[in-house]
């Protein structure tokens, strides 16, 4: 059985898809542009985009009663890799060790122009 997660502390979805779908104790979370809830507005810059990134998945998995202790994996895209070492100093400051499995890949574009996506997977 699976349940749809949602909430307003998050950007609502640009697209036909949930915030995050919970399937037993696993919870997948769609990615995440730096988008701010508040004024449905991307972030300026790939450091203030991805702390927003963050900061909306922290609200998702609060939603569902988890939190950044509880991914098991995360998948980040960015558009350009001279941006890695910055968002991994950022990525850093939010999650400590033992660090969740992980993946990046630069992409040719995002969503509304943003220039990292960020989706995750946690389990309880």
């Amino acid at each position: 059985m699976k349940q749809i997660v949602s909430t307003p502390n998050a950007p609502t979805a640009v697209g036909p898809y949930s915030q995050a779908v919970l399937a037993g104790n696993t919870l997948y979370l769609s990615g995440q542009i730096g988008i701010d809830p508040t004024t449905q507005q991307l972030a300026a810059g790939v450091e203030a985009q991805t702390n927003q990134v963050f900061l909306n998945i922290k609200a998702v998995l609060s939603e569902a009663g988890y939190t950044l202790a509880d991914l098991v994996k995360v998948a980040v895209f960015i558009t350009d890799m001279a941006n890695f070492a910055k968002v991994n100093e950022i990525y850093a400051s939010f999650l400590q060790a033992p660090y969740p499995a992980r993946s990046c890949v630069s992409v040719a574009a995002l969503p509304k122009g943003a220039l990292v996506e960020i989706e995750v997977i946690a389990v309880k």
